[in-house]
Order: structure tokens, then sequence, then C-alpha cells
């Protein structure tokens, strides 16, 4: 493999490494507010009934979700049906303000 090719290769891979989606606080914030209150509580600090979130960090919420919408975790019918509504961009944006709560 010559030079050239080479390094667009490792552009190419570079790019493709490169995270798709910013996450976007104040869209979770709004997101969480519309969706996620209601269960989670306004600061995502959970009840007796619900878990809390806030505070969790981006890897583990964003693994959550996803298992959510795979079917993977079933154990909250409810919170399933609530994570197929979202966009992986929505979960990131999610991710993001929940890790800033504490």
């Amino acid at each position: 493999m010559n030079k050239s090719t080479l390094s667009l290769t490792l552009a190419g891979l570079a790019l493709l490494a490169a995270p798709v989606h910013a996450a976007d606080v104040a869209a979770g914030k709004a997101l969480a507010e519309a969706s996620c209150a209601d269960c989670h509580g306004d600061d995502g600090a959970g009840d007796d009934d619900y878990p809390g979130i806030a505070g969790m960090a981006v890897e583990k919420f964003t693994r959550a979700m996803q298992e959510y919408q795979d079917g993977t975790r079933t154990k909250n019918p409810k919170m399933t049906k609530e994570a197929k509504k979202v966009s992986a961009a929505q979960i990131a944006d999610l991710a993001a303000y929940y890790a800033k709560l504490k």
C-alpha cells in the first residue's frame, strides 16, 4: 500500500470513528421534561417505583435505552414502549442531560 492510499484509508477511518451526533443537553432537558419526568421526576431522582437516573453515566444510560429498544431488557413494559419512541440522537441528548444532573 502506498503512502497516499494509506493516508486516505486512515482519514476515512477517522471520519467513521467521529461521533455522528453531538449531544445537545438543552434538547435532552426538553425531552426529559416532556417524556421522562412523569416517572423519574423533574430532577431524575426517581422514587420507590422508578429508579433514579440523575448522574447516570452516558454509556450506562445509552446501553439501557438500547436494551429496552431491542428487547434485551424487558422488566418494565412502559419503559420498553417509551424507549422505542426515541431516536439514537434523542437518546444521546437525554444521556448528556441526565449525566449532568446530581
